[in-house]
């Protein structure tokens, strides 16, 4: 018999334990990379799952800070996922414009907003619901602004001057006022 037939079993015995050793590192790096996906994530946006309560009758909702300083948090624009990230600077709510098609939100009039960045063009729009958690308005006026490049949008004032706020250390308080 031939000394390289001999080997052969051997030889596959080693091949198929290499494969297997690369599909066990290959099983193991996709797992760290969505773990550290999922743990970052949660750093952006702390309230994916909120707290939200109803006392004396009134929608509450307790937010925790992200590591940028920033309120960030899982809601809803007319039934649908999206998230916010709360800028008491906004005079209304700034939808980016992919997010907006994607919430199949009409433009209407364009209008010239002051940013940070400058002067922007955005289109009229009205929200039929806003949510977070309990807390709910209905005809909310917003903005299309097609020139921000965010994945957040920005809850700006029309929703935010309905709310009472209270915050303490990195926790941010929410209640729906009767104002």
């Amino acid at each position: 018999m031939d000394p390289s037939q001999e080997d052969a079993p051997q030889r596959e015995q080693k091949r198929i334990g290499t494969g297997m050793l690369v599909l066990a590192w290959l099983l193991f790096g996709g797992l760290a990379v969505y773990w550290f996906d999922g743990m970052l994530e949660r750093q952006r946006n702390p309230n994916q799952t909120l707290n939200s309560t109803v006392r004396d009758g009134v929608p509450e909702v307790v937010l925790k800070r992200n590591r940028a300083g920033h309120y960030v948090t899982n809601g809803k624009i007319n039934g649908q996922d999206v998230v916010f990230m709360l800028d008491t600077g906004a005079t209304t709510v700034a939808i980016p414009g992919h997010i907006a098609a994607g919430l199949s939100l009409p433009r209407g009039q364009e209008i010239m907003t002051q940013t940070a960045n400058g002067m922007a063009r955005a289109y009229a729009t009205r929200l039929d619901v806003v949510s977070i958690g309990d807390i709910a308005l209905s005809n909310v006026s917003a903005g299309v602004s097609p020139g921000l490049q965010t994945e957040e949008i920005l809850l700006g004032m029309s929703f935010l001057q309905h709310i009472e706020f209270t915050q303490r250390g990195d926790t941010l308080i929410l209640r729906q006022g009767s104002f």
